[in-house]
């Protein structure tokens, strides 16, 4: 059986520690802490300095910056698939003239293994002390990690899934605050539901699309068609066999002269090699590999498997986010995708099986065959497709067209 593909494979999912929590009060001070605090607590322990690569540096090197401690391990998967997320973070802000800083704090088993996850990392650490891990991660309540902390003393209300966070929105998340997160779930709202495709599409350095041998299209040419948001990867069975189908509906709408529908394939391939060769299989256009819009619109969409068809509008809108079912089913005849559309495709369809006979007898079969409903089936006949109604046996593995039907006399 097929099953449909994950888009969330690259996440981070947290490992759960079994961590004693006595010494923080519950009265939620980690999440109100600042730097000073981890400061007074690794100078009580005898710790006064952080490394930097190979170079001991003073702990007031974090004074006057938003500081977030990072809870890691190299032994831990999940770590290390976020931490290359959260290095881009911190080079992108550090870019930008923010001052963030971050200090690993090891759940490594031993030094070597420490140093060779921390030589990954541009931020600081603390030195290696297993001892002084479980003080520091007992103090922080760190049940899980990979987890993220920022020190901050005035009162902000943290977003707490913070690794979550990060993964959604990437250095847009920053300053981590839950207003933050509030804003950025408005700006998604806002692209969803505001009617302007290029807002969705485009951003400030880029307002094309992609077609198969690279040209560019810009979106503004887009403006007013039906589009279909194709989220697809080529190493996924169940995306290949659906591009098959969207493909056929697709020729069909663009044979019949119909230039009021374009599909734009949203890669969730693994890498440019895979994207190019999926994209080299289809007709339509893509948005570019490179471009985080593509992860951007799976979040808009809330989009968990794939493949997956979101419908926009002419109006810019979406319609609907079961692209992918509309497809499977009435194919082509589903355009435009619309609700009122498939009432008219159901009231045919239950029109057309009204009319059928209940059951037959055919010429070239032994037993009775009753009408049935089959999303799709081989006719046993002419070998052709089919698709809804066919007349099937309740004993042996029979199907026909109801127009292959022969009734005997």
């Amino acid at each position: 059986m097929e099953v449909e593909g994950k888009t969330e494979q690259g996440k981070a999912k947290n490992c759960f520690l079994l961590v004693a929590s006595m010494a923080a009060p519950l009265d939620l001070q980690a999440k109100y802490t600042d730097v000073t605090d981890i400061v007074s607590i690794l100078s009580s322990e005898g710790v006064d300095y952080l490394l930097s690569s190979e170079q001991k540096v003073p702990l007031s090197s974090c004074d006057g910056k938003t500081t977030c401690l990072f809870f890691s391990a190299n032994w831990c998967r999940p770590c290390k698939a976020f931490t290359p997320q959260l290095i881009q973070l911190y080079n992108t802000l550090r870019m930008e003239g923010r001052e963030l800083e971050i200090i690993f704090i090891s759940f490594d088993r031993d030094d070597n293994k420490f140093q060779e996850h921390f030589k990954t990392m541009p931020w600081l650490a603390v030195p290696f002390d297993i001892n002084l891990l479980k003080r520091l991660s007992d103090w922080y309540r760190v049940d899980r990690i990979p987890s993220l902390i920022p020190l901050y003393s005035d009162g902000i209300s943290i977003e707490e899934d913070l690794i979550g966070v990060i993964e959604e929105y990437g250095a847009e998340a920053f300053p981590f605050t839950r207003e933050r997160r509030e804003e950025l779930k408005a700006i998604d709202k806002k692209k969803r539901e505001g009617g302007k495709l290029e807002d969705l599409l485009a951003h400030q350095g880029r307002n094309h699309v992609l077609s198969r041998d690279g040209k560019h299209t810009p979106i503004s040419k887009l403006v007013g068609k039906t589009i279909g948001l194709f989220f697809g990867a080529h190493w996924s069975p169940p995306c290949r066999a659906f591009t098959a189908k969207l493909t056929e509906a697709y020729k069909e709408l663009m044979g019949a002269n119909d230039q009021s529908f374009e599909i734009i394939l949203v890669s969730t391939d693994r890498d440019l090699k895979e994207f190019e060769l999926n994209v080299s299989s289809m007709p339509w256009l893509a948005i570019p590999y490179q471009d985080k819009t593509r992860q951007d619109l799976c979040r808009i969409f809330d989009i968990k498997e794939i493949p997956a068809l979101v419908v926009i509008g002419p109006d810019g809108k979406a319609i609907s986010t079961n692209g992918k079912s509309m497809i499977s089913l009435y194919g082509a005849k589903a355009f435009p995708f619309t609700e009122s559309r498939i009432r008219e495709l159901e009231a045919a369809l239950r029109k057309e099986g009204e009319a059928l006979p209940p059951q037959v007898k055919d010429i070239k079969h032994d037993h009775f065959l009753k009408l049935d409903m089959a999303k799709a089936y081989v006719c046993d006949y002419c070998k052709q497709q089919g698709r809804f109604w066919a007349f099937s046996c309740d004993i042996c593995d029979y199907d026909l067209h109801p127009t292959c039907v022969e009734k005997t006399s």
